[in-house]
């Protein structure tokens, strides 16, 4: 562990969306601690998107520059490319450049599929896989510019395995992966890096459905470690996923199985003859991109 370079930020500037409170705070903090400047987005608003207070993030820039760090406070909603084009002029004005984005900032409109809502499932969208997609557009061409660049976009659980209540949810949360697999492809020649994270923590969010010993072992900082390794120059991973909480980390990835490969005039019965084979698991691998996958299929 001695010999392990130790992860710093100097001369880098962050964005850390959802920073009033919670994961995004955990991050911003750590971030600065470590040399970053940070912008502190967070609209303020309540745990279903509704409201806004600028309190939140200015209490989170407070504790930065309290620590000797540099940071300024931003309060525009990710959900439209206005406001995530406001968030990015934030950086740009403040501190000149932009070099990290983090997008963790949230909401919940939970409700079964059956009482879902049109807003219900518009809102949740719009914050969490618009919002991932409309903040790292408007930083593209920045870190494009700048040779550089660590994306950590937010999925959860819910979006990699589903979860009862949550189709709104979970549809935005592995939207995220797919969007953040692209992105690492289409940021790789820039040094432009994009990675995932599925955490754990405790935060507004996983109050109401947690209990309380449960979520003093799953603190926010406990993930902040590994988004710390995420945005930094060390960094040689990309377009991958990480499940992180209580000190737990690891690695998430779609695989697909061997398969099996049926000749001839392809018939429901045929399918049905060799379900066993279709289902099995034993040789799994992950695909590095769509077109890698496509290519299983021509084989033969």
């Amino acid at each position: 562990m001695a010999d392990t370079p130790k992860v710093r930020f100097d001369n880098r500037v962050a964005i850390v969306t959802g920073a009033g409170g919670g994961l995004g705070r955990s991050h911003a903090l750590l971030l600065a601690e470590r040399g970053a400047k940070v912008v502190v987005n967070d609209l303020g608003g309540a745990v279903d998107g509704s409201g806004s207070d600028t309190k939140a993030a200015d209490k989170v820039v407070e504790e930065i520059k309290a620590a000797g760090g540099e940071a300024v406070a931003s309060y525009d909603g990710v959900d439209t490319f206005e406001g995530a084009q406001k968030i990015v002029a934030t950086a740009k004005d403040a501190f000149g450049r932009i070099d990290i984005v983090v997008n963790n900032a949230g909401i919940l409109r939970d409700v079964s599929f059956k009482k879902m809502t049109e807003d219900d499932w518009n809102r949740v969208l719009k914050v969490h896989l618009y919002g991932t997609m409309f903040v790292s557009k408007a930083a593209w061409e920045a870190l494009r510019e700048n040779g550089f660049g660590r994306i950590v976009n937010t999925t959860s659980a819910a979006g990699l395995y589903g979860n009862f209540g949550q189709a709104n949810y979970s549809a935005a949360k592995m939207g995220i992966v797919g969007l953040s697999k692209t992105l690492a492809q289409e940021g790789g020649k820039y040094d432009i890096k994009c990675n995932v994270i599925a955490p754990v923590a405790k935060s507004r969010m996983t109050e109401t459905i947690m209990p309380p010993e449960a979520l003093e072992k799953l603190l926010p900082e406990r993930v902040s470690a590994l988004v710390g390794y995420l945005c930094s120059e060390q960094l040689q991973e990309t377009g991958q996923v990480y499940a992180a909480g209580g000190g737990y980390i690891a690695r998430v990835a779609v695989v697909e199985g061997a398969g099996v490969r049926i000749g001839g005039d392809l018939t429901p019965e045929q399918v049905v003859e060799s379900w066993e084979q279709i289902n099995d698991h034993s040789k799994a691998q992950p695909f590095q991109n769509a077109m890698e996958a496509a290519g299983a299929a021509l084989k033969g």
